[in-house]
């Protein structure tokens, strides 16, 4: 098997320089791209997926720079030129294509050593002391010497590779690590062969010893991203799967159509749907509810929460809650409203609530409605539709003593009342709803001949989910029986 000394041999037929020079172009600008990656990304420490993708950026900077190194020996061959004393700055390196040369960079971490066994010669190269903190001119270690600066976990690993390759001639390829004099502990890969005599007896060892500590720790640090993203999201679906469930125990599904109160010319025939975002995750932080009251009269409301997941689905059950019971204690709009304020003001969980809270009387077909920080309802009455007068009233949790005002109106047979969330009529990245209202009202025609507000709900649907929406969006219909 023959010596490393004979490695620099060129091959039969070494690759055409051309080609050669255009992998090392394509590399360093691979490189750059990714090195601007690498610097333009904002990693936030609590962000896993931002830690994860900085980790493979360095990662990646790293083996392209050894890619680099060794597309560039190929290009120059051996022996290579001595370092210069002044190293050019970057933009000659890059002008030239020199791959730039850092204090950890692959490409200076690589020595050779020779163990030979007649005559107890021991040859290291310059690069090598460098690598194990060693003075270059001083004495290379023995084979013998060797473990004692090796991490006592790694000792028996080396012991067995040097053993396998002396006494079977098998080829050494392995990782250990060492505590250097200065205390740095630094991670070896070492790849070496026997090399026999002509009585096919073991001569001398022979090794390349590359410090690989940089790269290590870049392949760390990407697995334990990895690993802290898996766990971030495996948290998170857990979290949105007991959110979703907290939120259908607490509030139902709308499947179909619903008829409250009882039946007769003016009870109310409902429908609604919740339209997910494509932009964002199920949030669990908004409802719509309807509720049979005593003396057959109904609560519709609409609403949404601050915050998201397992936190706004337990609020939003304490919330529907109280809502319901206050109503049913004939609490009427304003004054429950101020009541749900008052409650959430106390709550442990800062929280803030829009709604729109609506009570019908069918005997009389009034209906009472108030507001929280909530677009007004929508009435739809032969072929027209208009917002509803806007009542006072700040965001349920904003003030400690809120108050907020109710107005009525009488509702005639054919009536269709429409209540959603803001999300309903805003666009992606607006703030400004004005465009999506007034799309809304436009479909006062269809609307106010529709056959049923199952199918006032389908025109909705079909004109207002067209755009993509910046976030989720609940509607309720409700219309007055003819």
């Amino acid at each position: 098997m023959p010596s490393h000394l004979f490695a620099d041999r060129p091959a039969p037929q070494p690759p055409r320089r051309e080609s050669v020079d255009e992998l090392i172009s394509q590399t360093r600008r691979l490189r750059g791209d990714v090195d601007a990656v690498r610097r333009d990304a904002a990693v936030d420490e609590d962000d896993p997926q931002g830690r994860w993708q900085r980790a493979l950026c360095d990662l990646a900077v790293h083996q392209l720079d050894d890619l680099w190194g060794h597309l560039g020996q190929l290009k120059e061959g051996l022996p290579a030129l001595p370092e210069p004393q002044d190293p050019p700055g970057r933009d000659e390196q890059l002008r030239y294509g020199e791959p730039p040369r850092r204090r950890d960079s692959l490409l200076s971490r690589v020595g050779s050593a020779e163990w030979n066994l007649l005559t107890d010669e021991v040859s290291w190269s310059e690069e090598l002391h460098r690598i194990f903190g060693r003075p270059a001119a001083g004495d290379p270690m023995t084979l013998d010497e060797l473990p004692s600066v090796v991490f006592a976990e790694d000792q028996g690993l080396l012991t067995g590779m040097v053993t396998d390759c002396l006494v079977d001639g098998k080829p050494i390829d392995g990782e250990f690590r060492i505590v250097r004099a200065d205390g740095r502990v630094r991670t070896l890969h070492m790849m070496g062969e026997p090399v026999l005599d002509a009585d096919g007896c073991t001569a001398s060892m022979w090794a390349v010893l590359r410090d690989v500590s940089e790269l290590r720790r870049s392949q760390r640090a990407v697995r334990e991203s990895q690993d802290t993203l898996s766990r971030r999201q495996h948290i998170d679906r857990t979290e949105r799967r007991v959110a979703t469930e907290v939120h259908e125990a607490v509030l139902p599904p709308w499947r179909g159509v619903r008829a409250l109160p009882g039946s007769g010319p003016a009870a109310l025939e409902l429908a609604g749907h919740h339209l997910a975002s494509p932009r964002e995750a199920f949030t669990g932080s908004q409802w719509l509810d309807a509720q049979e009251l005593p003396e057959a009269r109904a609560l519709l409301s609409v609403g949404d929460l601050t915050g998201q997941g397992i936190a706004a689905t337990s609020t939003l059950a304490m919330l529907m809650g109280a809502l319901r019971a206050l109503a049913a204690a004939g609490i009427r709009p304003g004054p429950l409203m101020g009541r749900l304020n008052a409650l959430l003001d106390s709550s442990a969980q800062p929280t803030l609530a829009s709604t729109v809270c609506c009570q019908y009387d069918p005997a009389s077909r009034m209906l009472t409605w108030a507001q929280a920080g909530h677009p007004a309802p929508l009435l739809f009455r032969g072929g027209t539709g208009r917002a509803l007068p806007q009542q006072d009233g700040a965001l349920l949790g904003a003030r400690t003593a809120g108050v907020y005002g109710q107005a009525e109106i009488v509702l005639l047979p054919g009536d269709v009342l429409v209540l959603h969330t803001d999300g309903l009529t805003r666009g992606t990245g607006s703030t400004d709803d004005s465009p999506g209202h007034e799309r809304l009202l436009s479909l006062a025609p269809g609307l106010t001949v529709a056959r049923s507000a199952q199918d006032c709900v389908r025109l909705i649907i079909k004109e207002l989910d067209a755009a993509e929406r910046q976030h989720d969006a609940s509607v309720m219909v409700a219309r007055v029986a003819r």
